[in-house]
């Protein structure tokens, strides 16, 4: 292995280790060296972040439904998709430091929500309006979640009343 080939090794292996806390004090100093932190307000960087997912969102716009993989695409579109989820991420990261919000611990809070609020089992299927459950006999595809407990509240109410 040459010299620039153990290099973009060692690049990528650290650049797959990269946690949400080095990315936050990368953009934090990036933003302090420049002296940019005066337009770093949140609601800057949320404007900004949505502009972000605006130019991720062109490079699926005209593509029809895109196969995991991105089979044929070209190096050039590949790379350019990484750029663009980059920035979305790293104004996710600073718009986050700059609320005082602990992005990791909120996004395993909101996955811990979500495993309750959408609880895995044979009965649940994806669909295109959301998750879908069967009831216990199996007959009545339900939505679940939300749905399901205001239906059933929904229900008990209609019985009180009579």
């Amino acid at each position: 292995m040459n010299a620039v080939a153990s290099e973009e090794a060692g690049a990528a292996a650290a650049a797959a280790a990269v946690t949400l806390e080095e990315l936050r004090k990368k953009m934090a100093d990036f933003a302090r060296e420049r002296d940019w932190e005066q337009y770093h307000s949140p609601r800057n960087l949320l404007l900004a972040l949505v502009g972000e997912v605006g130019e991720l969102s062109e490079i699926f716009q005209w593509k029809g439904e895109v196969p995991k993989g991105l089979p044929g695409w070209e190096e050039r579109e590949t790379e350019h998709l990484g750029e663009e989820l980059a920035d979305v991420l790293l104004y996710l990261v600073r718009l986050s430091d700059m609320c005082g919000v602990d992005l990791g611990k909120a996004a395993l809070r909101k996955i811990d929500l979500n495993a309750r609020k959408y609880p895995a089992g044979p009965g649940c299927r994806p669909s295109k309006k959301g998750a879908h459950c069967s009831d216990d006999t199996g007959d009545r595809p339900d939505d679940c979640g939300d749905v399901v407990a205001a239906v059933h509240t929904n229900e008990i109410k209609k019985e009180h009343a009579s």
